[in-house]
């Protein structure tokens, strides 16, 4: 589940980015002296759906990444399974699972 929540939040990333990117600067600056009264309606139209998607897929961002948060994998779950290993070692006889050591190199010279 996951893994499925972060795939959709990297989508939803890219959609927003698109998003921005398409949208027209409402700060004015050099283009508003340029852009005099040649506006359509189908442009005005166009920016509003523009901004309505900006504002959904933020707020889809928002709460995608709070459900990725309770369902991520948490420490304990982690610790649980190394326990249920260490305790199936211990019922078969044998030993958990452990990194193999390194032999120590004697000292030379003698």
């Amino acid at each position: 589940m996951y893994t499925f929540l972060t795939i959709i939040i990297f989508i939803v990333c890219i959609l927003l980015i698109l998003a921005v990117l398409v949208q027209n600067s409402k700060g004015g600056g050099l283009a508003s002296g340029f852009s005099g009264g040649s506006q359509v309606m189908g442009v005005r139209k166009t920016a509003d759906f523009l901004e309505k998607a900006t504002w959904y897929l933020a707020i889809g961002l928002m709460v995608l990444c709070i459900a990725t948060n309770f369902s991520r994998p948490t420490v304990k779950n982690a610790e649980r399974e190394s326990s249920a290993a260490e305790r199936k070692a211990k019922e078969t006889g044998g030993t958990a699972p452990t990194p193999q050591q390194q032999p120590t190199p004697a000292p030379a010279g003698k």
